[in-house]
């Protein structure tokens, strides 16, 4: 069951890592204000700024999709209504940067400006996922085959692969860096599509009771050509 997995990287705040994880080094964080190059502004559509990572803090040889090995990745999405311009930015190591306020505008004549949300510190924890459909696979399904005391003995079995993977830490609602996604609905990340993020809504709000999933193909992802990932928002 577990030669489907892939790896991850769960972006947790400190309260949630175990006393052997204390040391970890940050490498993002929620909310705040983004730190953009001169010359660039906050993004067209406007959508809020909802995580900053830190790419050069995160654990080397983790994950199987390339990301910049250092400079900043800048998430802005809606993550309250479905997102509609939402935008991943890739901030080069020493460029000259400048922290961006939020623009004000008038909408049908009323004031407005992007949402900024309360900054918090995460860490990263590399961690373990299964596709969507691994109950499905031949093996799965044969150890399950007309017991149910075997799905739950199968659950327990799930949940203690992935927590062991995590060294222990919890890591229910948070963000998530590559790896299989945990839709609540249907999986984005099917045929070429593989997933660069999912953000949980609480992990940023915790009154905000949303997921927002982040995929793209693997080419597009290593070139950082995040124009074109789909965002894609369950409730």
């Amino acid at each position: 069951m577990l030669t489907g997995s892939r790896p991850c990287l769960h972006l947790i705040p400190f309260q949630d890592l175990t006393p052997q994880q204390k040391e970890t080094r940050p490498a993002a964080r929620t909310g705040g204000l983004p730190a953009l190059p001169d010359g660039i502004d906050w993004p067209d559509g406007r959508e809020p700024l909802v995580l900053t990572v830190d790419c050069a803090a995160l654990p080397e040889g983790v994950l199987d999709i390339e990301l910049p090995s250092d400079g900043s990745l800048l998430f802005f999405a809606d993550i309250e209504y479905e997102p509609e311009s939402s935008v991943v930015l890739h901030v080069p190591a020493g460029a000259r940067t400048g922290e961006r306020t939020a623009p004000h505008e008038l909408i049908e004549g009323e004031p407005w400006q992007p949402k900024v949300y309360e900054p918090g510190v995460l860490y990263p924890i590399p961690g373990l996922t299964l596709a969507p459909d691994w109950r499905d696979a031949p093996a799965t399904s044969a150890f399950r085959d007309g017991d149910a005391d075997r799905d739950d003995a199968l659950d327990r079995f799930v949940d203690a692969a992935r927590q062991a993977a995590a060294g222990g830490a919890a890591h229910g609602v948070s963000v998530q860096l590559g790896g299989f996604s945990r839709p609540w609905q249907s999986a984005p990340d099917e045929g070429d599509l593989v997933l660069l993020a999912q953000i949980h809504g609480q992990a940023i709000d915790l009154d905000v009771y949303t997921q927002t999933l982040i995929v793209g193909t693997r080419e597009n992802i290593s070139r950082r050509r995040y124009a074109s990932l789909e965002f894609e928002q369950q409730v």
